[in-house]
């Protein structure tokens, strides 16, 4: 996968994916160096007195000011790009950051890329690019097709290949529902849910890692990579969360939020018809070509392949959900202090799940 003693670049390296980036990157005995580029010195100390390593280079770098990226994607051989503004709110309420950032910000990094001659840039993206209904959501879409475009129109003579993959919010990351359910559980109160039948894909960080490194590995110019996850209802994960704490389950409901779906889309129609099956991958090419074409002259007959949603995908049930949760070191770490930990059935009856009360 690695060139020996490859040096890794990680843009928004000191989120949630950066340090679990950095984590299994120092454990890959090919990796001379990782170096961070975020515009956070703070987490930037962290994260050194937490791994203490000589092979972590920081970068103090904001991915909007391309002359500094270009300055400080020097002798670099594999770059992941987390860097962006990820809350919908933030991103609704100050579009211009969200184009700054995830849309020109990811621009500099790509051109960045190819002038000092990566090998290789894997570019992080979020569901709700496909079939976008908020500002965060056509800010990533329009990255997608920059590195569509760019993957096309790159000079032969570079060898740069550029690639993106797609997850949903990982589990216990920034943004993800669980750590709040836990949280309001441990306080005793209500869980704040949407609609009982919201569904929601499932993927873990080690899962997300293992997306990223196949991309790495195995993405050509213009591809695009999805993990083929499961999902669950909102209802269900609340039930899971509140019978691993022992807990009883009140629940406030408060309706579809601004910017958010019923229903999470890894994949569109459009892109599962020309999709490659690799297993536990969908591999989504894009065409070498400026084919003008395609879009004025030519069509493909239409067919009844659906997309790729955490509707139709592989559904858990809440023994199915537990099972994944107590994989996550940080859920573990929570109810490993619940006083009710050991009074948790080993197996959930159907009856006893549906006994749950709910306002």
């Amino acid at each position: 996968m690695f060139k020996k003693n490859a040096h890794l670049l990680i843009t928004g390296g000191t989120g949630s994916f950066g340090k679990a980036m950095i984590k299994k990157g120092l454990k890959l005995k090919n990796v001379g160096k990782i170096s961070v580029l975020s515009r956070d010195e703070k987490k930037q100390e962290d994260i050194r007195n937490e791994f203490k390593n000589n092979k972590l280079n920081f970068i103090l770098c904001d991915i909007r000011d391309r002359e500094n990226v270009f300055s400080s994607i020097n002798d670099v051989d594999y770059i992941f790009h987390a860097a962006a503004l990820k809350q919908v709110p933030s991103c609704e309420f100050n579009p211009m950051e969200a184009v700054k950032t995830n849309i020109l910000g990811a621009l500099n990094v790509i051109d960045a890329s190819i002038t000092n001659n990566v090998k290789k840039i894997v570019l992080l993206s979020t569901d709700k690019a496909a079939y976008p209904i908020n500002t965060l959501g056509c800010s990533k879409m329009l990255m997608e097709k920059i590195m569509f475009a760019k993957a096309t129109e790159k000079s032969k003579s570079s060898k740069t290949i550029i690639c993106a993959i797609r997850y949903g919010n990982v589990l216990f990351s920034r943004g993800s529902v669980v750590p709040l359910f836990f949280k309001q559980l441990s306080e005793n109160r209500p869980l704040t849910i949407t609609d009982p039948n919201m569904t929601r894909f499932l993927i873990s960080l080690s899962e997300a890692i293992d997306l990223v490194l196949y991309a790495l590995a195995n993405g050509d110019n213009g591809d695009l990579f999805i993990r083929k996850s499961s999902a669950a209802s909102i209802l269900n994960i609340a039930k899971a969360c509140s019978l691993m704490l022992g807990k009883e389950l009140n629940i406030n409901y408060i309706g579809i939020r601004e910017g958010e779906k019923m229903d999470e889309t890894l994949a569109t129609r459009e892109e599962v018809t020309k999709s490659e099956d690799r297993n536990t991958y969908l591999r989504i090419p894009h065409e070498q070509s400026k084919n003008f074409n395609k879009y004025f002259t030519e069509g493909n007959a239409s067919n009844a392949i659906k997309p790729f949603t955490s509707k139709n995908t592989t559904q858990l049930d809440i023994e199915e959900i537990i099972k994944n949760f107590n994989m996550i070191p940080e859920i573990q770490n929570i109810v490993s202090v619940s006083k009710h930990m050991t009074k948790l059935p080993l197996k959930i009856s159907k009856s006893f799940s549906n006994s749950l009360f709910i306002n």
